[in-house]
């Protein structure tokens, strides 16, 4: 499990020591693992305050600081050390330290978390430095920290052990604090815009929101099945049928019991918000304004670079049908095509594999799937969408073929799903019993017919925008992040 040089027995015996040095400490009347430090600065801070002072100055303004020790240097002379905000020296000398407090240095390992009192000064080498008068050992480490030329570098162990590597890596440290960050933009920004946040179950006595497989759990008590929830959006609209607010959102937690990519973990985060009384040309605007707000607000730009490309969030964003887009790439118009096995003929001439038993909507997005999207780089728009793949949209006002739906797509990914929402509860229940059938026959990510759900439009919910965003592909994207495991800190592992 540990990605460091020494073997798992050298591991076992440095763990012998720092165990053998937690209980000297202990007959020392020294709690390994105290309760509390009075910490009056951050290594930023001070690194800050005293950037201005000369290389070879001192001075007499003490501090408290506390962190983890990185580096020894000249059997503890100096000591790296890193608290959250970053790093400072710490010089301990005989002259200065009382010779029990020398002795306590003597025990402190790289990796434990100590506190130091001292005075700042400036090494005539120009570094910043903490010149120390007290030790106080806060948290002794025992397992050895990965050797530092090496690092934490096995993938795999990263994920499983995220907490060695936050500690070892800082720019993995910086990339959940852009997540919080990004997380805390989107709030701000639907706030201003008048958005109430609001919260829905995750656990649901029937799967429904989308098409994805669910988790299954039983509740004991009431002795009934019940699934984590695969979309909020079915209880948002609850919401929005009872008029608690014109404008509502929910940062969620989402749950698929489905392969795990890059792209995809079984738990991931959304925001899904509603609107009443606009359509998806509004939500088009309302996502590319959002999502340059968050690019300016936490990256200072609109213009980013994800791996070799430069993408430009800048509103307003391209625009393109799905049936349009696929014309564009490979001059065939499906829209021309009536019956499914014409558009199966014309898939299968240009080379797109089809599964069994799939409709005209179904066999459209699998071309577009495979000669368009991942073609995507710029952001675009892809509008409508064919009604067989979108039961919660509404017709297209010109089409009855196509909804009123568009996913917003970048560098190839779906970044967002948005529709002018399914309103008709006599429609409704048609696209459910479609998704009901499709279900029967096999489809695994068909939804099931919501009774309670088609009664609530049955009391009338207001003409509609809503759209869903995943959070994830947009810490990725906005952090230049490969994976999806990357973003997510503590991401599903098979077990070992």
């Amino acid at each position: 499990m540990q990605d460091i040089k020494e073997s798992t027995s050298s591991i076992e015996t440095i763990r012998n020591g720092r165990i053998e040095k937690t209980k000297e400490l202990r007959e020392r009347g020294i709690n390994p693992y105290p309760y509390k430090f009075e910490k009056t600065a951050s290594a930023k801070e001070l690194q800050e305050k005293y950037k201005e002072l000369p290389a070879g100055e001192e001075t007499s303004d003490r501090y408290k600081v506390a962190g983890r020790v990185m580096a020894i240097r000249n059997t503890g002379m100096f000591i790296d050390l890193m608290d959250d905000t970053g790093k400072i020296q710490i010089f301990s000398h005989k002259q200065n330290l009382e010779e029990e407090k020398m002795k306590l240095l003597k025990i402190v390992d790289i990796g434990d978390i100590v506190g130091f009192t001292g005075d700042i000064r400036r090494t005539p080498r120009g570094e910043l430095s903490l010149k120390t008068v007290d030790i106080e050992i806060l948290t002794k480490s025992l397992k050895p920290l990965p050797e530092k030329f090496h690092g934490l570098t096995d993938v795999e162990t990263r994920y499983r052990q995220r907490y060695v590597d936050m500690i070892m890596n800082e720019e993995v440290k910086e990339t959940f604090r852009k997540r919080g960050l990004i997380i805390q933009k989107i709030r701000e920004y639907l706030t201003k815009q008048g958005f109430l946040e609001v919260e829905t179950p995750m656990l649901h006595s029937q799967a429904g929101g989308a098409n994805a497989r669910p988790f299954e759990t039983h509740h004991n008590a009431l002795d009934i099945p019940m699934y984590m929830r695969i979309a909020p959006e079915l209880h948002l609209k609850r919401l929005m049928v009872g008029g608690l607010s014109e404008k509502i959102f929910e940062i969620n937690r989402c749950f698929r019991n489905e392969g795990i990519d890059s792209l995809h973990n079984p738990e991931f985060t959304t925001i899904e918000l509603y609107e009443a009384y606009v359509d998806y040309n509004d939500m088009m605007e309302l996502t590319e304004n959002m999502v340059a707000y968050v690019a300016k607000e936490v990256l200072g730009t609109t213009k980013i670079k994800y791996g070799e490309n430069e993408i430009d969030l800048t509103p307003p964003w391209d625009r393109k049908t799905m049936i349009g887009s696929i014309q564009e790439a490979t001059e065939v118009d499906f829209s021309q095509y009536n019956t499914t096995k014409e558009a199966e003929e014309a898939a299968k001439k240009l080379g797109v594999e089809l599964e069994e038993n799939m409709n005209w909507g179904k066999i459209v997005e699998a071309v577009f799937e495979e000669k368009v999207e991942p073609y995507i780089i710029q952001p675009v728009h892809i509008m409508d969408y064919p009604r067989e793949i979108s039961p919660l949209a509404k017709v297209h006002r010109n089409n009855p073929r196509l909804t009123e739906r568009f996913e917003s797509k970048v560098n190839g990914w779906e970044l967002a799903n948005a529709f002018s929402e399914l309103t008709d509860p006599i429609d409704q229940r048609e696209r459910f019993e479609a998704q009901a059938q499709a279900k029967a026959q096999g489809d695994e990510e068909a939804c099931d017919i919501d009774e309670d759900f088609i009664n609530a439009l049955e009391y009338g919910m207001p003409p509609t925008g809503g759209m869903g965003m995943g959070i994830d592909r947009l810490v990725m994207l906005l952090t230049n992040s490969a994976t999806i495991r990357d973003v997510i800190a503590f991401p599903t592992m098979k077990n070992r």
